[in-house]
């Protein structure tokens, strides 16, 4: 079992940034990959960005390519998504999942955190 605890998350006027952090814990000798996933008030949970367990490889959903950065430190078994020129459109809770693979299918990661507010004032 692997428990993944977000945080980071808050209230932040359009165009700023901010940077959400997700730690694990328990089972964390195994090599996931990790992602991050969104869902707004009315809305399907969607993809938003994730990385490999090496780091070395990323990928991001369209609609935040250019302003959002995900990286990774194995040593504290966090992931980091760092998030700039944030518009009203990314209010939603942001969630952190582990999984085998990386990739934007919601449903191939295996472990998922509780998730944190992040709300865009225009």
């Amino acid at each position: 079992q692997v428990q993944l605890v977000e945080s980071g998350g808050g209230l932040v006027q359009a165009g700023g940034s901010l940077r959400l952090s997700c730690t694990a814990s328990g089972r964390t000798s195994s090599r996931y990959a990790m992602g991050w996933f969104r869902q707004a008030p009315g809305k399907e949970r969607e993809f938003v960005a994730a990385i490999r367990w090496s780091g070395g490889s990323t990928v991001y959903a369209d609609s935040v390519k250019g302003r959002f950065t995900i990286s990774r430190d194995n040593a504290k078994n966090t992931v980091y998504l760092q998030m700039n020129s944030l518009k009203p459109e990314d209010t939603a809770v942001y969630y952190c999942a582990a999984g085998l693979y990386m990739t934007s299918h919601d449903f191939s990661y295996d472990y998922w955190g509780q998730g944190t507010q992040v709300t865009v004032s225009s």
